[in-house]
């Protein structure tokens, strides 16, 4: 996991968390309840933005792996065939 990708993860955990708060404390006032509603509006607008964010990571992660394991078959397939072989000689002396 990239740094940007737990960044973005780490503001979508602080957007959810806000939201709840905003959801758990009722407003005492109508100036509070709008402040309220733009916050929450404001810190679903980033989440989104999070998400967005890690999905195309995710994404660029998923193609660097294609990637990876297209070379590493095309690598394969062209190596040439290891044919080798072993011959072991042994010789005696007589006295």
């Amino acid at each position: 996991m990239t740094f940007e990708t737990l960044r973005k993860l780490m503001i979508v955990g602080a957007a959810i968390g806000a939201l709840s708060m905003a959801a758990c404390k009722p407003a005492e006032n109508s100036t509070e309840a709008t402040n309220a509603a733009a916050s929450e509006a404001n810190a679903t607008s980033e989440a989104n933005s999070a998400t967005a964010g890690a999905n195309t990571a995710s994404e660029e992660a998923n193609s660097a792996a294609t990637s990876a394991n297209s070379a590493a078959a095309s690598a394969a397939a062209t190596a040439p065939a290891s044919n080798s072989t072993t011959t072991t000689t042994t010789t005696s002396s007589s006295n």
